[in-house]
């Protein structure tokens, strides 16, 4: 049985590699436990389970102590990471003097990158942002109907659009997430979907996050891959778009996968699943193409070809690896 959170204890906490200037650097992750996101309370995204990490009733003094315990992990790491459940420009997630306790706390590091809804980056908001801020939007598609029924994002791509500009028109940097295969969603139309949600972000993105869908728990996407309705990408197919995406787009074009390798995340056959991986994280880092050819040849690509032949002549997105069509893809 999961342990009850403490609200005056973060999340989580740990240490990663990043770029920063154009260079990769350390950076320190954490998550805050808040009262949670606005919009989860409304019905909430599809596939996000971080209501998870929030705690109702979070005072501003148990944020204080979880910046407290952040604080007594923080080596002087160049970037840093601040999450939450939701949206950290939200006063009800993050008050604003706490807010403006991480903006001093971290004054010093040379990237502090939060994540915020597109309702709440107001001209305000944004004026009182700090010159080594970045802001994270959840755009995941630029098709409003992806956005509406397979995500039930509660915004159209404009709202992000619009947000995003005006932390551009600041002076500050912006990083997008864009979704691979929401629920809904084929192999084959996924990888066409985070493309072009890609191209679109372009104007206004300094960086573009791939995230292939990874299956949290208690969610309507987990109840859909619980039932065989959803398979999470191919590995394969996160690397296609990331190579139809270099050179197409003028942001860095990274993944950092949730969940990568295992069955609730993006995965491949199994034994190519850890050197695919490790191709997408060195092209993050470099942006040269030539290492998404990194992986060495494996079977399981002609499955995943054989795979998306398998759901246009079906016409369904449904987990064929499950299901009684297994044996009709690797025929195909």
């Amino acid at each position: 049985m999961r342990e009850a959170p403490s609200p005056d204890r973060p999340e989580a906490v740990w240490k990663e590699r990043d770029m920063s200037g154009g260079a990769p650097v350390d950076a320190m992750v954490a998550i805050l436990r808040t009262d949670g996101c606005a919009w989860a309370k409304k019905g909430g995204c599809s596939m996000c389970g971080y209501g998870r990490a929030s705690v109702r009733g979070v005072t501003e003094g148990d944020l204080s102590a979880q910046i407290g315990e952040v604080l007594s992990r923080y080596a002087g790491e160049p970037f840093v990471k601040i999450y939450t459940s939701g949206s950290f420009l939200d006063e009800a997630e993050i008050p604003l003097a706490v807010r403006e306790r991480i903006f001093s706390e971290f004054a010093g590091c040379e990237r502090l990158l939060f994540e915020s809804r597109p309702e709440f980056v107001t001209a305000e908001a944004v004026a009182s942002l700090p010159r080594n801020a970045t802001v994270a939007f959840g755009l995941e598609s630029s098709d409003p109907e992806v956005l509406e029924r397979s995500i039930g994002k509660g915004f159209g791509p404009g709202d992000c659009r619009r947000a995003a500009l005006a932390v551009k028109g600041a002076g500050l940097s912006v990083r997008t997430y864009v979704m691979l295969k929401p629920p809904f969603m084929t192999e084959s139309r996924a990888i066409e979907d985070a493309v072009s949600s890609a191209a679109f972000a372009d104007e206004f993105s300094d960086e573009i996050s791939v995230n292939p869908l990874n299956v949290q728990r208690a969610t309507r996407a987990e109840r859909l891959w619980s039932q065989g309705e959803l398979r999470p990408p191919w590995i394969w197919s996160l690397i296609e778009a990331m190579r139809r995406m270099s050179g197409t787009v003028r942001a860095r074009v990274m993944s950092s996968p949730s969940g990568g390798g295992s069955a609730r995340g993006a995965h491949n056959c199994g034994a190519c699943d850890a050197a695919a991986l490790a191709a997408v994280e060195r092209f993050s880092f470099t942006q040269d193409p030539r290492d998404l050819d990194a992986p060495a040849p494996c079977g399981c690509r002609a499955a995943w070809e054989s795979y998306m032949r398998a759901e246009s002549l079906l016409g369904t997105p449904s987990d064929l690896d499950r299901g009684m069509f297994n044996d009709l893809m690797m025929r195909m």
